[in-house]
């Protein structure tokens, strides 16, 4: 490491011109060109950053599972629908059902927290 702190030195002391000619040089004898990892890069800077990140506003309440307690899985589907009784029972016992779709992330998760009081695996989705 003593030889790469000796050239870090040596090149410190070199003029912006006596730099770049260097670069050059090296250019040549390695075959190689130091602007294109430096375009690469600012060309793709820009395009990451323009990129906004949107929140997400609408949630779908999936039940995956209606657990030990499906009737009481049943009984808050239907409070939080208005599905009759054999349609609740239907959305209970399919895995991926969708108890709510396109909800607020505030009803989202409060829904996902009653049906897993009652017992159900529930994802928000």
């Amino acid at each position: 490491m003593p030889e790469l702190d000796k050239i870090v030195e040596e090149l410190s002391t070199l003029s912006v011109l006596e730099a770049a000619e260097l670069v050059k040089k090296l250019e040549e004898k390695w075959g190689v060109s130091a602007a294109a990892p430096v375009a690469m890069a600012a060309a793709a800077g820009p395009a990451v950053a323009a990129e906004p990140v949107e929140e997400k506003t609408e949630f779908d309440v999936v039940i995956k599972d209606p657990g030990a307690k499906k009737i009481d899985v049943i009984k808050v589907i239907r409070q939080l629908t208005s599905l009759g009784l054999g349609e609740a029972k239907t959305l209970a016992e399919t895995a991926g059902g969708k108890v709510l779709s396109a909800v607020g992330k505030d009803a989202a998760m409060d829904a996902k927290k009653k049906l897993e009081e009652a017992g159900a695996n529930i994802v928000v989705e």
